[in-house]
């Protein structure tokens, strides 16, 4: 049996199995029930995805996501932030970084834990009923609450997921209360059809729509979610989007190992 060496990080809870894929040998001897497999906390590594760290001819490194279900996914913030902490470690840069996603080039910073992340610009935030759909690198659909310490996150945002406008494509779901110049974030996360303690995505997606519900032309907001601290820095552009976008928070080694 092929044994693969992983590393395991964590960005805010949101935890991950970073792999080192520059041979990319990984697609030839891994299947998606693999994939699902190492996520299983049961039976497995345990992680709300998994990340491939490839070669690029565009940048330093390319990465590559996985959701706990085992599918290819879209663009993870947290988990971003995680694999350059990784490829930080393995030496691949200093302190700067330009890597691909599934989105894009994203352009990174890292100081002592601290990891800063470029997102990709965000062009339209659009209302749904009373609530907001946006896309910043991966579908989100945002909702303020007033019971978000008492809610049930996992039914409310399942019910929203699986709703007829979004169960074929699934959507992202997070919950959102704004108190005491700090904005509270819970997230329900398709693919890992559960919620997870940070999601770097949803929380910028918090970010902005609170941003705009503002009207902040430029803006540096803290977030607290059930995992940690994270911080988003935008700016709002006369169209009404936003760009300039950073998310920023701690990306911390767990554990490594062999499976």
């Amino acid at each position: 049996m092929r044994k693969l060496k992983f590393h395991k990080y964590q960005g805010t809870g949101n935890d991950f199995v970073i792999v080192d894929d520059r041979d990319l040998s990984f697609n030839d001897y891994y299947s998606n029930d693999d994939v699902r497999r190492f996520c299983d906390r049961k039976f497995g590594i345990g992680a709300d995805g998994l990340i491939l760290l490839q070669p690029s001819s565009d940048a330093d490194f390319h990465m590559q996501y996985f959701n706990s279900d085992g599918n290819e996914s879209s663009m993870c913030g947290n988990g971003g932030r995680c694999i350059v902490a990784f490829a930080k470690r393995m030496g691949l840069f200093e302190s700067s970084t330009i890597f691909t996603a599934i989105d894009g080039l994203h352009d990174a910073e890292i100081q002592e834990g601290w990891v800063k992340l470029k997102m990709q610009d965000v062009h339209e935030i659009t209302s749904y009923k009373d609530d907001f759909v946006l896309d910043t690198g991966s579908p989100h659909y945002v909702q303020y609450r007033d019971d978000i310490n008492h809610m049930d996150v996992y039914e409310d945002g399942k019910s929203i997921r699986n709703s007829s406008d979004f169960i074929k494509e699934g959507i992202n779901v997070n919950f959102i209360s704004f108190e005491k110049n700090e904005l509270y974030v819970v997230t329900y996360e398709r693919g890992v059809e559960d919620e997870t303690l940070s999601c770097g995505t949803g929380v910028t997606a918090a970010a902005l729509v609170h941003a705009q519900n503002s009207e902040l032309k430029e803006n540096q907001i803290s977030i607290k979610t059930k995992g940690g601290n994270l911080e988003v820095h935008s700016v709002k552009n006369d169209q009404g989007g936003y760009s300039d976008i950073w998310l920023c928070g701690p990306a911390t080694f767990v554990f490594e190992g062999i499976i």
